[in-house]
């Protein structure tokens, strides 16, 4: 009760800050670990530059593995919160037994059919003789690694589920933190290249896999993981389904406008195009990780004040939320548009490679600063219970606005129009959503 009274009464300001900070400080965590994997790999000696494209020809292969994770794991975590909810322990256990279940199904599939297909999924992705090597070195490990990955994904969603985010937010950092001390042992020390990289991965997931086990078995989580559990029930398994079916969607668009943008870069930028996309990329999401975090915080308060009819509360609170994302994008925007060089050579200082990477940047980031309205708008929305208009909206810039104008724009403009592609889907995107709220608000006075 004091925790609702809170939502409700405290100042918006005071619980963005509570709600939005441990989101926040988890997410650069993870950010910290892309940038310093994907630096790691790009100070290999001698192969630098075709390595980090190599690593993003693999970046789509990992889209696709985690879209399976949330797949299962936001399905089974949504029902189980019901069940704990309504104090239904038993059936709770049942979503958690089967989603263990069918996650370890999926990673086998997986495991074997990436393996087998190796060569022909990167090809497709946009491999060429010369990256094919360093993609297929590190992906194929990570193939051998999906169980722990994916079934790791699923259980660390389930923590949260069980009322523990602290928990689920321990293993993460743990496991950045620990992946960022083996990297480099693994990269330079063992002299295993980017195969290093991959290993470092692996071992990192199997072990905070083996704590999450551990905390389901033995620890005292509200749910148990339970040998009964385990045997598959369809009613359970479609319910896990159907919830996880709409961030399935998405995660998989996503997959698919990587590979789209992989072989537009190819054709016509080359292998270090794909390269400077891979540093931009990490570059882009280092700034963008703030943002998911306030996006967490901000959806709980929205949540509580929509049940609870205090409106002028979640425009308040989606208002301040995007003002603070965008002060944080700005100051992205003016460090990629002042310091471009400097930001790229965290990665790699191959001249050809940083030469595209800057003119990239400066394109393919340009629309930072409206980013926030972006990504919050949608996530409002969900947070009200309208998840088709959240949907939608998602997919707007991730998939809808981007496809067609990846297969038109670099066909008049080449490589430029393969950078140009992002900004006009932000563009056209925050303006959509914006009518969107805008007739959101109304309705609150009408």
């Amino acid at each position: 009760m004091e925790k609702e009274n809170e939502l409700g009464k405290e100042s918006i300001g005071k619980l963005l800050i509570k709600y939005s900070v441990p989101a926040i400080m988890s997410m650069m965590i993870t950010s910290l670990y892309n940038i310093a994997d994907r630096a790691f790999i790009g100070a290999i000696p001698n192969v630098g530059p075709l390595a980090i494209a190599g690593l993003g020809i693999t970046m789509p292969v990992f889209t696709l593995i985690v879209a399976f994770g949330v797949f299962i794991g936001m399905g089974a975590a949504t029902n189980m919160s019901i069940k704990l909810g309504e104090g239904n322990r038993e059936e709770g256990e049942l979503f958690l037994g089967n989603a263990f279940t069918v996650s370890i199904i999926f990673s086998i599939i997986i495991m074997i059919f990436g393996l087998i297909f190796l060569d022909e999924i990167l090809y497709a992705f946009g491999a060429s003789e010369n990256t094919l090597i360093y993609a297929k070195e590190y992906i194929g490990i990570i193939f051998l690694g999906t169980i722990c990955s994916v079934t790791g994904f699923v259980l660390n969603t389930a923590i949260r589920a069980d009322g523990n985010p602290k928990m689920a937010a321990k293993t993460m950092i743990v496991g950045c933190v620990l992946n960022l001390i083996l990297d480099p042992i693994f990269i330079f020390v063992f002299d295993l290249g980017i195969k290093g990289a991959a290993i470092a991965t692996v071992l990192c997931n199997y072990i905070i896999f083996s704590w999450i086990l551990y905390y389901f078995f033995k620890k005292k989580s509200n749910l148990k993981l339970r040998k009964v559990n385990m045997k598959l029930n369809l009613k359970i398994i479609k319910r896990i389904f159907i919830v996880g079916a709409a961030p399935f969607a998405v995660e998989i668009s996503a997959g698919v406008v990587n590979v789209l943008f992989n072989n537009m870069f190819k054709i016509y930028g080359g292998d270090l195009a794909i390269g400077a996309m891979t540093a931009i990329s990490t570059i882009g999401l280092m700034f963008m990780m703030p943002v998911f975090g306030i996006t967490q915080g901000v959806q709980t308060i929205i949540g509580y004040n929509y049940g609870a009819k205090k409106l002028d509360r979640c425009r308040k609170a989606l208002l301040l939320s995007v003002f603070a994302a965008t002060v944080i994008l700005i100051i992205g925007f003016l460090l990629v548009e002042l310091t471009p060089r400097i930001m790229i050579s965290i990665f790699n200082r191959d001249e050809s490679l940083m030469n595209i990477a800057v003119y990239g940047i400066r394109i393919y980031l340009m629309t930072l600063p409206i980013l926030g309205i972006v990504i919050i708008g949608p996530s409002y929305f969900q947070a009200i219970g309208k998840a088709k208009h959240s949907m939608v909206l998602s997919l707007l810039r991730q998939c809808i606005l981007l496809i067609p104008l990846i297969l038109v724009l670099p066909k008049a403009f080449n490589l430029t129009g393969v950078w140009f592609v992002q900004p006009i889907a932000d563009i056209i995107s925050a303006i959509i959503i914006v009518v969107f709220l805008a007739g959101e608000f109304k309705n609150f006075r009408t």
